[in-house]
């Protein structure tokens, strides 16, 4: 209970420190939010988007959970990827991974996870997408990181399968999909350069969902 009575002792500290920076923080914070940043995920404690950002409230929209999975029957992720799109007009989406990834390695091992094997087989599927590349990775941990990266770049992939995002891309130019890693060991961002529009592409021959010519700049 000590642990949880701190948190509104720390808000009240927080609130303190805000408007001591800025008497007009929260009649700022109260209005309509303009993020141009949707960020996916994963709801390790360890990995907050906004402070590993360095950004603060209202400039990013916010969607975790267990690995950064965007898997499109799951309502929660494409409701707020598509809420984010065509709402909010967020101009980039990011996946973010992280390594040392909990959910990433728990996918790997033969275990019956009861609940959790349903979300986790989307993670087995991008293991048995690049079971030769990976098989080939000797080393425990450098094979764990590897997937954890190509586990983000599927995830990519699935956010550019939603209509929204095709739609919006082929009419504004934008959201472009971002795929990153946190490097929980040294706390940097790894962007892994993913060539967007070269995505979509590749992608477009059996994904499309637009019916139009997609014209890219």
């Amino acid at each position: 209970m000590d642990s949880y009575k701190t948190i509104f002792e720390n808000n009240r500290q927080w609130v303190e420190k805000k408007t001591g920076e800025d008497k007009d923080f929260f009649k700022k914070l109260v209005k309509e939010q303009n993020p141009d940043f949707l960020y996916i995920g994963c709801s390790d404690s360890r990995v907050t988007a906004e402070e590993l950002m360095g950004l603060g409230p209202g400039d990013v929209f916010v969607h975790r959970n267990i690995a950064n999975v965007v898997n499109t029957l799951d309502m929660s992720s494409t409701a707020v990827i598509q809420y984010a799109v065509e709402h909010l007009q967020v101009k980039h989406i990011i996946v973010c991974g992280h390594y040392d990834c909990g959910g990433v390695k728990a996918a790997m091992q033969a275990k019956d996870l009861g609940l959790l094997n349903p979300w986790l087989r989307t993670i087995r599927d991008v293991y048995r997408l690049h079971q030769d590349e990976l098989d080939s990775i000797t080393s425990p941990k450098e094979r764990y990181d590897r997937l954890v990266e190509l586990n983000v770049e599927e995830q990519c992939i699935n956010v550019a399968k939603m209509a929204c995002v095709q739609e919006g891309y082929l009419y504004h130019q934008y959201p472009i999909v971002h795929g990153w890693v946190f490097d929980i060991r040294s706390g940097r961002l790894i962007d892994l350069e993913i060539d967007f529009v070269e995505l979509m592409k590749r992608i477009q021959r059996v994904y499309d969902l637009t019916g139009e010519d997609w014209n890219y700049k």
